[in-house]
């Protein structure tokens, strides 16, 4: 009896230390993740709460986390195993905002002036329905079984997408959304977020305000090699900066995330570890540190908050878009954009479209070009905070795409030889069951160029 009374024991002592040695430590960034989660499908979509852990949170150990929200105090909370506990605050206009001890709440804070054109036009360039469209160049029925084949079938979770919109020649030539949502879902592009950010560069540059190929006006990295990078190579994620970024585990990426107070200052803080233009390194650091470098342009905050929405996001009509930020007020440029899959395609049209917006030349052509073109050490896939198809990682889609792209499988593709922007937001990229070569073929083959 006292044999196995030692062994229970020493099971459970070495149970404890594994627990203390590999999942404890993660639990801040469980519970962060799923508070924010949580406070952000709820109040920016409307969500219950049951669906988002059914979904968005469906992801190994974020359903560990227990979670609740407060109506009235418009916030949610969650905890692992009742242990570390995080809090996200939702203001409107603002969105959720992952907090901890030291944020206070009571304090006031700046809204960015909004503004929404009321031009009548027809979804994509107005935000009335769209006007029926019938090309003579597209296989209809080929399409819908195209967009059909995205989806699941009844209670299927094999390919988890939400939306689809396709836009041909300006027109929206089909749109289809999942259960539980609709034209007016409001979903996370996650990393999407930073070709938004890089636009942002792109008026900019475009009013002459910046020379992205100056140094980064940074006065911290000026005593140091750090000094050299540029605004450039920052743009193209081979500034030579440590980072990690691995989500299977506890990296740079989702401490900033999920722990830091000012996202930007993580990357500004790290060292070089090579000289720039040598490396490329996927960064969500670098895309934060870029919105740190935006906001230190203007002279208030509010200048910053507004320019966001002014220069792109509502120039083109993306109303429902919300970018989320850190504690310090800064856009979390890398990964918090939320739009209707709507929205997500105007974004991709402006592109398309080289930085034409109905009439309007919101970003100069040659913007447009600098970004499609492949960034130095990158094999052909990335460019100014875009990807790309040039290095042929969808083997049956034209070269020419580029595309916007997030965590889960978010998509806005733009194939420019074939006048066409496809959409698609969901819950599986192509390393988790959603064959995203096979989805873009089959659209792109009902049309014939």
């Amino acid at each position: 009896m006292k044999k196995i009374l030692k062994l229970l024991v020493l099971v459970l002592v070495v149970a404890f230390l594994y627990f203390g040695f590999t999942t404890y430590p993660k639990l801040d960034l469980i519970s962060g993740f799923s508070a924010k989660s949580v406070a952000s499908g709820h109040f920016l979509d409307n969500r219950p709460v049951a669906l988002i852990e059914k979904t968005d949170n469906d992801i190994k150990m974020i359903d560990l986390a227990s979670n609740a929200v407060d109506e009235a105090g418009k916030f949610a909370t969650s905890t692992v195993y009742g242990l570390k506990e995080r809090k996200a605050v939702y203001r409107e206009g603002l969105g959720a905002t992952l907090i901890n001890d030291d944020f206070d709440i009571s304090k006031p804070y700046l809204l960015p002036k909004r503004t929404k054109a009321e031009n009548n036009l027809p979804f994509p360039f107005g935000n009335n329905e769209p006007k029926d469209s019938l090309f003579s160049t597209v296989d209809y029925t080929k399409l819908k079984k195209a967009v059909d084949n995205a989806f699941d079938k009844t209670d299927g979770i094999g390919k988890r997408t939400r939306a689809v919109v396709v836009l041909y020649k300006n027109k929206l030539i089909a749109e289809q959304y999942d259960k539980n949502f609709n034209k007016d879902s409001k979903i996370l592009g996650w990393s999407m977020t930073k070709s938004i950010t890089s636009s942002a560069f792109g008026v900019l540059a475009k009013q002459g305000k910046i020379d992205i190929y100056k140094p980064a006006p940074i006065a911290e990295w000026q005593n140091d090699d750090r000094k050299n990078i540029t605004i450039n190579d920052l743009l193209h994620m081979n500034s030579g900066l440590e980072w990690e970024e691995n989500y299977s585990k506890i990296c740079d990426a989702t401490k900033m995330l999920f722990q830091a107070e000012d996202m930007g200052k993580v990357q500004l803080d790290k060292p070089a570890q090579f000289k720039p233009n040598t490396h490329w390194n996927y960064s969500s650091g670098t895309t934060n540190l870029l919105s740190l470098i935006l906001k230190r342009q203007f002279k208030n905050h509010q200048e910053y908050l507004d320019f966001w929405y002014s220069a792109v996001i509502d120039k083109i009509g993306m109303n429902s878009m919300i970018v989320e930020q850190d504690m310090t007020g800064t856009f979390v440029g890398s990964s918090y954009g939320w739009a209707t899959a709507r929205d997500w395609s105007k974004f991709g049209l402006l592109y398309l479209n080289k930085g034409n917006w109905n009439g309007e030349q919101i970003l100069d052509e040659n913007w447009v070009k600098y970004t499609a073109t492949p960034t130095n050490t990158s094999d052909g896939k990335y460019g100014a905070q875009f990807w790309l198809n040039a290095g042929g990682k969808f083997p049956d889609v034209p070269r020419d795409m580029y595309y916007c792209s997030g965590y889960q499988g978010q998509m806005v593709a733009i194939i420019p030889s074939m006048d066409m922007v496809i959409v698609r937001m969901g819950l599986r990229d192509d390393n988790q069951g959603f064959d995203f070569n096979g989805f873009l073929k089959e659209v792109i083959a009902s049309v014939k160029k």
